[in-house]
């Protein structure tokens, strides 16, 4: 609407009528839950104005639990996109009135993560975390189970044992995926690199892993260089791109299993031309939609992260309801496939 929304145009939404809606934002009594539940949804497809009012009311009467979120990189747009995400998903939440507090690593080293963690306790009800598996990591993890806070690893695992539970892709599963796209988008065998972001992440190895098994059982004419660290910088991810493009002509795939996809898009855009090679990366940003947009991306493979986010609000409710989980778990999520023709793309 081009116009502020009016309360008609909210019960018109909503399916009720202005009376209720007037109930609903003026805190009255006897309007049923589910329908102040209508009249806030309503409200955010709207952008009516006075939502937030609907919701602190909806949630006066329950319980406070706040999540600690631990993301890396605070200026890559993808982990933006993924706070924004988890604080929409909690918003939406009407069981609980969540807070969520977010902290950024700047290094990613294990001893800003372990302290970030630490940083946590007594803050919070739960937390979730992306980041390297590494002692430091899982002590941090230890002690807040201990203080009886959940910690729930994201994207990558880390503190398996320790942790509540992972929640991400099967990534042995990416790693094979990526491996057959390209065995089956090459014009023909030849060489093909891979890029993993360290080996502390544990993500990163086992999409190493399923990349190399699917070769190694499904396509043996193809030759696998050596698998490179990028760091998942753009600047050092683009050089080696530049380097593995003027030593090998017969290069015919590449997957960036981690971060720094953006330098690999860089440099094939600079080096090849459009479908002359499979490159394959994860997530979807700007960067890699242009990727697509252009054809110098054949595929990406991204995370379901809202319905990651949706999940984690619903397990750190029965955690505070039921208290942990005596074994620690993992949920997989399907990965999310894209390509040049995805509806997005039209």
């Amino acid at each position: 609407m081009s116009r502020r929304p009016t309360i008609a145009d909210l019960a018109k939404t909503a399916g009720v009528s202005t009376a209720t809606v007037d109930r609903v934002l003026n805190g009255r009594q006897n309007v049923r839950e589910e329908t102040v539940r209508r009249v806030h949804q309503a409200a955010g497809e709207i952008g009516y104005h006075g939502a937030n009012v609907i919701r602190h009311r909806m949630l006066a009467d329950k319980a406070e639990l706040r999540l600690g979120l631990l993301l890396q990189k605070p200026r890559h747009a993808f982990y933006q996109d993924v706070r924004a995400i988890f604080e929409t998903q909690t918003r939406a939440c009407t069981q609980r009135r969540i807070e969520v507090m977010t902290r950024f690593t700047e290094t990613g080293q294990p001893g800003e993560i372990s302290d970030i963690l630490r940083s946590f306790s007594g803050r919070v009800h739960a937390v979730a975390a992306t980041g390297i598996d590494h002692h430091l990591v899982t002590q941090a993890v230890q002690e807040l189970r201990g203080a009886g806070v959940p910690v729930y690893s994201l994207l990558s695992d880390f503190a398996q044992g320790v942790r509540e539970s992972y929640l991400g892709t099967n990534n042995i599963k990416v790693g094979r995926i990526a491996g057959w796209f390209i065995a089956g988008l090459s014009k023909r065998p030849g060489k093909v690199a891979l890029f993993i972001g360290g080996s502390r992440y544990h993500g990163h190895e086992l999409r190493e892993t399923g990349f190399r098994s699917f070769f190694r059982q499904s396509a043996s004419a193809f030759q696998l260089l050596d698998t490179q660290i990028n760091l998942e910088t753009r600047q050092l991810t683009y050089e080696a791109t530049v380097n593995l493009l003027s030593r090998h002509d017969d290069l015919v795939g590449l997957y960036c299993a981690g971060g720094g996809m953006e330098g690999a898009i860089e440099a094939v855009r600079e080096m090849r031309k459009p479908g002359d090679m499979v490159l394959i990366v994860n997530e979807l940003t700007p960067e890699s939609r242009a990727g697509l947009q252009d054809q110098t991306l054949s595929v990406v493979l991204s995370t379901p992260v809202q319905q990651i986010a949706d999940d984690l609000v619903g397990m750190i409710i029965a955690a505070s309801d039921k208290g942990m989980a005596e074994t620690p778990g993992q949920r997989f999520f399907p990965a999310q496939i894209w390509t040049p023709e995805s509806e997005f793309m039209k």
